[in-house]
């Protein structure tokens, strides 16, 4: 069972006005999200945070809704956040940063299939995209973390990734690098480095990260023309033939394109013996005291990662299932699904064509979808249209990050 009890697919830690947002989702239901709307982004919110500009198409309400009390968001501790989520100080080898693996030359994901830590070393699962990541319910693909808070701790230590033995060493690298001591005591005060402050900056930042003013954006706020004849032939096959709205929910008030649950589609089905990864995956958690270090080693191990929300969960039906990925910046975000195995939009188009991998586990919504060559030309050329002009004009600004040492 899910250490972190949930209602709804929604912490209970959540306040209750993002509860109400929600309920407001729920009672619209999918109807708008087939209609054009003129007034698409929700008015300025008197409380916004310094720091955060949010684009056309993503309500500022729930923007506002989406920060935690625990966790104010202030200019200082944001541009704390944005140096640790760039310093490769913070891995072992000095060579992984956050930034390594969310590059914001690449809309802050990678090319590589997977994730690559230090020593070069490959994990099973590719790296999402950090932008509009503080709308997710649950993080990372099999939703292990219950905030971007907890997220951000979990690459620090993990052997594959930044390799640092233990939060206790990341607090003391944190601590040797002097600039650093003046900076927490401003933002933080006498709490100090910790790792929750730590992770705290880091989750600060990445909550200004927010993609919107896509052509989609502009075609749902009214204007007709922006977006071109194939792909609103392919807007309507989205909503219908094609299917992908059963999952990849939108609608003015979350406009993010996923329903935020975890499905098999299939993706991991392909040659795996789930029944024995699932009871090599129970042995050790439960040979080992410390849960989430497990856990997230087992979530990139090659094997035991293609068992998705079932780490997690340790239910049957959650076996090979991962969480539906926002749609928006897709154009920019290749390799695709969770383990980076589809090159390009249409190979992912035509995956879902062919109705999945079949498995035991698979999803009831995945079935063969028979559609034209110009029909998932049409579904390309739609999901083009959810690249914001601002995260791709900010990437031809941005120089890749390096695997060279922090000195």
């Amino acid at each position: 069972m899910d250490e972190h009890p949930v209602e709804s697919g929604i912490p209970l830690r959540r306040s209750a006005k993002v509860l109400a947002v929600v309920a407001f989702v729920v009672a619209v239901g999918t109807v708008m999200a087939v209609e054009p709307l003129r007034a698409h982004t929700a008015p300025p919110v008197a409380d916004m945070p310094a720091g955060i500009k949010v684009p056309l198409g993503i309500p500022a309400d729930v923007v506002a809704a989406m920060i935690p009390v625990d966790n104010p968001m202030t200019p200082q501790k944001i541009e704390l956040g944005r140096e640790l989520f760039f310093d490769k100080r913070l891995s072992d080898d000095r060579t992984v940063s956050c930034a390594t693996c969310h590059d914001p030359a690449i809309a802050l994901t990678t090319a590589d299939p997977v994730s690559i830590g230090i020593r070069n070393q490959k994990t099973a699962r590719n790296a999402p995209t950090v932008f509009n990541s503080m709308f997710n319910e649950l993080q990372f693909w099999d939703g292990r973390a219950v905030s971007l808070e907890e997220q951000s701790k979990g690459p620090l230590t993990n052997p594959l990734e930044m390799g640092m033995k233990d939060h206790d060493a990341v607090v003391a690298r944190v601590k040797s690098i002097t600039e650093y001591a003046p900076k927490f005591t401003a933002v933080f005060g006498s709490e100090g480095i910790t790792i929750d402050t730590v992770a705290k900056a880091i989750a600060a930042f990445e909550r200004t990260q927010l993609s919107g003013n896509a052509p989609f954006d502009r075609f749902m706020a009214g204007d007709a023309v922006a977006i071109s004849a194939s792909a609103k032939r392919g807007w309507d096959l989205f909503n219908g033939k094609a299917r992908c709205i059963s999952c990849h929910a939108w609608n003015p008030s979350s406009p993010f394109f996923t329903d935020y649950k975890f499905h098999n589609v299939g993706v991991a089905a392909k040659d795996r013996n789930f029944t024995a990864l699932a009871r090599e995956a129970l042995r050790v958690l439960q040979s080992n005291k410390n849960l989430e270090a497990t856990l997230d080693e087992l979530a990139l191990r090659e094997g035991t990662s293609e068992l998705g929300r079932f780490l997690i969960t340790r239910q049957p039906r959650d076996i090979g299932a991962f969480k539906t990925p926002t749609l928006r910046d897709i154009e920019l975000t290749a390799p695709y699904f969770h383990n980076g195995s589809e090159k390009t939009l249409l190979d992912a188009v035509n995956f879902y064509d062919k109705g999945g991998e079949p498995n035991p586990n698979l999803d009831g919504g995945i079935r063969k979808l028979s559609l034209t060559d110009a029909e998932k030309a049409d579904l390309v050329e739609f999901l083009k249209t959810l690249t914001s002009d601002d995260v791709r004009g900010a990437m031809l600004n941005q120089k890749p990050q390096t695997r060279e040492p922090a000195r």
